[in-house]
């Protein structure tokens, strides 16, 4: 209806234009919304008001003009003029009604579009270093982006799922280094653990399975690497120096075997990751590996020097991303020779749009709040319009237990994992809680709210007006009573009451919502409709029976019933949340 009313207000415009009424180089944005307050209609528009300075004419004199120049439409009841120049919109009741039908008859398409037809957009999101277990900092990410990919998909968007293995680089290093020292523990060495290592229990399982392996031939005395490298931070020294110092020992007294230290961290920990995703319903449809981009890096360092964009300073190559609206410069090749992270994520860039993409959306924690101007910068220099990204960056999420505060730091290994979250509280509610909040705020995760069986807890409260509904079809065959969709539908002019006016309007702004929230990348907005929906389906149950002995107001009230059951699914679904039938 809202789409249809939008149809005929361009139509009326349309109208006074070619009659001269209204300045034909006028051509505002038509908007129709949903009325707050029933007495206004069910749907408004500020046309008018758009219109009357530009057009010289007092706004409710458009309104009337544009009122009497619009199509006939049935299923409107009256068309009014409001305050200053607002047209409210009434449709009659059985228009009202007719979105049961609808949900009924698209079952679990209903809701989708086809707004992003022939748009290729690709979601990327999580992308953690595979040095160590997600945690639940990662799992926000993760459910948020799957599920933004989810309704983008759902509004006719061709998405594909990403997950940038950093599989290169310095951390890499750490957790190859950390791995083999707690190797050289298990071999009889004695030494203080480096304050930069990877410290958690996971290093050491894997250090198991590669003394499994190799046995002692990878074992060499601790005292050699450590009288060769600077103090420890713990000891007066600099911890990043002796870290990167016990990687250079690594490289050197292990020689073409670090290699495979390396590769059998990196495989531990990434299918550790990708099995832990998978059982979070997270899925991807590539997982792509930064080492892949070796060659283009130096292709997109050479392209952007051919350019002028880059320049040599201290013995380090510069890429001049201030011209592009960032903040200072930034480093692409180091005075040693080797490429930046940020080289790497620049040719990641050219890579994704080479594969002709037309939008990439990057779900990041907040913590890369300072990394997208220059993200926007290398996308710009590369020739590609800056507006091809787009980011999230999601905030933090906080775990409460006993409504304390339980605190986490990956690289001491002090931190709770989503494995650990999943069977605390089940994936449904971690998948859910963590949609529940705008991205751009702090999620304050509650554990025990998260497992409680009580009202107040919005996953629970959801899934049991799914429940309730499934158990009212099951009494009505217990019962003996027949459900007859053809009948009820006939019949749905006998739903009159107020609850039942809410549910019906709650129902036909499921598709609009959906649209909203997937064009704004506001995911909460689903997991707020399902929760006013929830509300509206169980003040409608504790108000009025479903189950009466009127055949015809029976059959009308299990159809809107069932359709409510439809769109509690479909939301569900596109979080990836179950819609359980019994609980």
């Amino acid at each position: 209806m809202k789409a249809l009313i939008e149809q005929h207000l361009a139509s009326a415009l349309a109208s006074l234009k070619a009659s001269g009424t209204i300045p034909d180089n006028l051509d505002p944005k038509i908007a129709v919304t949903r009325t707050r307050d029933p007495a206004h209609g069910d749907f408004a528009s500020n046309l008018a008001m758009m219109l009357a300075k530009p057009a010289g004419k007092p706004p409710r004199d458009i309104a009337q003009l544009l009122i009497d120049a619009l199509p006939e439409n049935n299923d409107i009841r009256e068309v009014a003029i409001a305050g200053p120049g607002f047209i409210n919109f009434f449709q009659n009741d059985a228009a009202a009604s007719s979105v049961v039908a609808t949900v009924l008859e698209q079952g679990e398409k209903f809701g989708t579009s086809s707004k992003g037809a022939g748009q290729r957009w690709q979601v990327e999101y999580v992308s953690a270093n595979p040095t160590g277990p997600l945690h639940v900092g990662h799992g926000r990410g993760a459910a948020l982006g799957a599920t933004m990919a989810n309704m983008l998909s759902a509004i006719g968007f061709d998405v594909q799922r990403e997950y940038y293995v950093n599989d290169a680089g310095r951390q890499m290093d750490i957790l190859a280094a950390s791995v083999w020292l707690r190797y050289l523990e298990l071999c009889g060495e004695s030494f203080d653990f480096p304050a930069n290592g990877y410290k958690g229990e996971y290093v050491k399982d894997i250090a198991n399975t590669l003394k499994d392996k190799v046995g002692n031939s990878l074992h060499h005395s601790s005292n050699v690497i450590f009288d060769s490298v600077v103090p420890d931070e713990p000891a007066g020294g600099d911890k990043e120096a002796h870290i990167d110092g016990v990687i250079a020992q690594a490289r050197q007294l292990l020689g073409e075997h670090y290699a495979s230290v390396f590769d059998l961290a990196l495989v531990a920990i990434l299918e550790d990751i990708k099995e832990d995703l998978g059982e979070f319903g997270v899925i991807y449809d590539q997982w792509f590996s930064e080492r892949s981009l070796t060659d283009h890096v130096k292709t997109v360092v050479k392209k952007l020097d051919d350019a002028g964009h880059l320049y040599v300073k201290e013995g380090a190559t510069w890429f001049r991303s201030t011209d592009f609206g960032d903040e200072k410069d930034r480093v692409v090749v180091r005075d040693n020779g080797q490429t930046t992270y940020f080289a790497s994520d620049i040719a990641y860039i050219d890579n994704k749009l080479e594969r002709g993409f037309d939008k990439v959306l990057y779900v990041f924690g907040a913590d890369h709040h300072g990394y997208t101007d220059r993200m926007f910068a290398a996308c710009e220099a590369l020739g590609h319009p800056r507006d091809k990204l787009q980011f999230l960056l999601i905030q933090f999420a906080i775990l409460y237990k006993g409504g304390e505060r339980i605190q986490m730091s990956t690289r001491s290994g002090s931190f709770v994992t989503i494995r650990e979250l999943r069977e605390e509280v089940g994936k449904d509610a971690a998948r859910y809680f963590y949609v529940m909040r705008k991205y751009q705020q702090h999620l304050d995760f509650d554990l025990d709210l998260a497992k409680s069986q009580s009202n107040d807890n919005p996953v629970y409260y959801v899934q049991m007006a799914h429940a309730r509904i499934c158990s009212v079809m099951r009494r009505c065959e217990q019962l003996g009573m027949t459900y007859d969709q053809s009948a009820g539908l006939a019949s749905l002019s006998l739903l009159t009451e107020p609850e039942e006016a809410d549910l019906l309007t709650q129902l036909a702004t499921y598709p609009e919502l959906l649209e909203r929230a997937a064009i704004n990348h506001e995911p909460h907005q689903l997991t707020t409709y399902l929760r006013d929906l929830a509300n509206g389906l169980h003040s409608y149950y504790n108000a009025h029976k479903t189950l009466v002995e009127n055949d015809e107001l029976r059959q009308a009230r299990l159809c809107l019933m069932n359709a409510v059951r439809q769109v509690l699914h479909n939301g569900l679904t596109l979080i990836d949340v179950s819609a359980p039938e019994i609980m």
